[in-house]
């Protein structure tokens, strides 16, 4: 993407910013609304909405002072805390709770994310596959950890960005990451509806565990009775008789969309599509280089199909790595800025260019 000036470039940065705090504004007042009309303890939503917030600012910030350390960082600290944190690897338990699993792999995930986005802003050929090797040692990281969905998007993330490289216009990759997204969540609400053919059903049953699929189904039914303020943020876990049957159960669906259009009504869901939305217009109009916006929007993607399927985003370190993940990937380094200044001032024949 070309900007005309420097009036197109403050619009580029600003209207994805002006759109952020919109979104973001409404997914910390709904909660309150639902939970003053209903019931239930919004923290947890507040919670994850300011996660979001403080990780894009802090990418923002780092990403335009170092935009090379900054996401490698980001991916150590990634692998780090899975390794350092029990509650977010499954662990030496032989049926670790339901999430936890989900958890690590939505953490590795963004971690290979980051590292992807750091070899394409290196300049260093040798730099830039040695951060390429760490990706593929979050992927490994994953596998040793237990965590073989991790390893997969992993991989899947560090493939994904080789191949973008030829790639120069990037709206249609990014809708085709809008497309993917959204296909995995209506599969979910098609599990949930018993609205998939028997024989595909019976196979995503067994993939899923009918435990997870009953209460899916039981998110579904709550949001289909409360469809306008839903039960309550919170309150899932004491409505639901599926829940209320496992001892390892933690209160929640798994799955983000089903939670929030129990909890919050149809307007949850529809606040969740728009953030996601909002990431993915935010990666169209960064000023960064376009492997490196598709890279984080592969990453974001995967990160939204965990949440669709698991308890990915009931994580404070998932919400947060996602939302610095995107401020890495739509800053605007200041290098880049002295550069432009630079060629602007630049002498052409006897007169400066203004």
């Amino acid at each position: 993407m070309t900007s005309a000036g420097p009036d197109a470039d403050g619009e580029r940065r600003t209207g994805p910013d002006t759109a952020g705090v919109v979104v973001l504004g409404a997914c910390a007042v709904w909660p309150l609304i639902t939970a003053a009309a209903g019931g239930g303890r919004p923290e947890g939503m507040l919670l994850a909405v300011l996660a979001v917030a403080a990780g894009y600012a802090a990418g923002r910030i780092g990403g335009a002072l170092l935009p090379v350390a900054a996401p490698c960082a980001g991916a150590l600290a990634g692998v780090g805390l899975t390794v350092t944190v029990p509650h977010l690897a499954p662990g030496p338990q032989i049926t670790p709770p339901l999430g936890h699993a989900g958890a690590t792999a939505a953490v590795l995930t963004l971690s290979a994310g980051a590292a992807c986005c750091a070899a394409w802003a290196a300049s260093a050929p040798a730099v830039r596959w040695a951060l390429r090797l760490l990706a593929a040692g979050v992927a490994v990281t994953a596998a040793v950890l237990g965590s073989l969905t991790g390893c997969v998007a992993g991989a899947a993330v560090l493939l994904w960005s080789l191949a973008v490289g030829r790639i120069r216009r990037r709206g249609p990759a990014v809708g085709a990451l809008a497309v993917a997204a959204a296909g995995v969540t209506g599969l979910t609400w098609a599990v949930a509806g018993n609205a998939v053919p028997e024989g595909l059903a019976a196979s995503l049953e067994g993939r899923l565990t009918p435990h997870r699929v009953g209460l899916w189904r039981d998110a579904l039914g709550m949001a289909r009775d409360h469809a306008g303020l839903g039960v309550g943020p919170g309150r899932f876990g004491e409505l639901s008789a599926t829940s209320g049957q496992s001892p390892l159960s933690d209160g929640k669906p798994h799955s983000a969309p089903l939670q929030l259009a129990a909890e919050q009504g149809v307007a949850g869901p529809a606040l969740l599509a728009l953030v996601f939305g909002w990431l993915l217009y935010a990666l169209w109009r960064s000023p960064r280089s376009t492997p490196v916006v598709l890279t984080a929007g592969a990453a974001l993607t995967v990160l939204a199909a965990l949440a669709a399927v698991g308890n990915a985003l009931s994580f404070t370190a998932v919400s947060a790595g996602g939302g610095l993940l995107a401020g890495l990937a739509t800053s605007r380094p200041f290098t880049d800025d002295t550069a432009h200044r630079a060629v602007a001032a630049r002498p052409r024949g006897d007169r400066p260019t203004p």
